[in-house]
């Protein structure tokens, strides 16, 4: 495990292949078949319980004090083909909106507060995706600049500085796990030949938050 933390340190992220058994998969996409993709799944909801318990015992080594903080189910499908350009990911999702030094600005999506952190907390976040499906080259695979977690880059600028890194498609087989350090680049095309692409996303942090901010789960 010394190596794979070595190698997210370095590369911002790391495939663990056939970390979930295939009965889990199956059950866990039953059990979200109907909700929609890109939606925020409840992290205390029982659906997740045996699969977030699989993954917290994965990371734990990788980040100390981990606990899920949230989840999104993406289901990329022929009807549901989308394109996401180069970018990070900059807004966790929190109880309450409150004015605390240093968190903003603020939107709310689905009916939950966003919130843009200090990059230090983003920095020390890692996010899992498990894939239920297979994801082969023509089926939009996410694509990453490997060593782009660093720093922030303005959303502007995301993808000119891309350009400056390794990129790497992040092909996966069902029950394969890709983990990535929170704020590194990346980016998912349309899929080629598109075929039905189910990844459960969730968010793993390590700290609380201050001034009476509370994670939204």
């Amino acid at each position: 495990m010394a190596a794979d933390k070595e190698r997210l340190e370095r590369d911002g992220c790391l495939l663990l292949r056939s970390a979930v058994a295939g009965p889990a998969l199956t059950l866990l996409a039953d059990r979200l078949g109907s909700v929609k993709a890109g939606a925020r799944v409840s992290t205390r909801d029982p659906a997740l319980e045996e699969v977030l318990a699989a993954l917290l015992g994965i990371i734990a080594s990788l980040l100390p004090g981990a606990r899920a903080v949230r989840a999104l189910w993406f289901d990329k499908t022929q009807q549901a083909n989308w394109l996401v350009p180069w970018h990070q990911d900059r807004t966790i999702a929190v109880h309450e909106c409150r004015d605390v030094p240093g968190y903003g600005p603020w939107s709310v999506k689905q009916g939950t507060c966003h919130v843009e952190p200090p990059f230090a907390l983003l920095a020390a976040m890692l996010t899992v995706r498990l894939h239920i499906d297979d994801c082969p080259a023509e089926n939009a695979p996410l694509e990453v600049a490997i060593g782009s977690h660093r720093e922030r880059v303005a959303a502007a600028e995301a993808a000119r500085q891309a350009e400056q890194f390794p990129r790497h498609l992040c092909l996966a087989a069902s029950g394969d796990l890709w983990i990535y350090r929170t704020p590194i680049l990346h980016r998912s095309a349309r899929a080629a030949t598109p075929g039905r692409r189910r990844v459960l996303q969730v968010d793993f942090c390590g700290q609380r938050l201050p001034g009476g901010l509370q994670w939204a789960d």
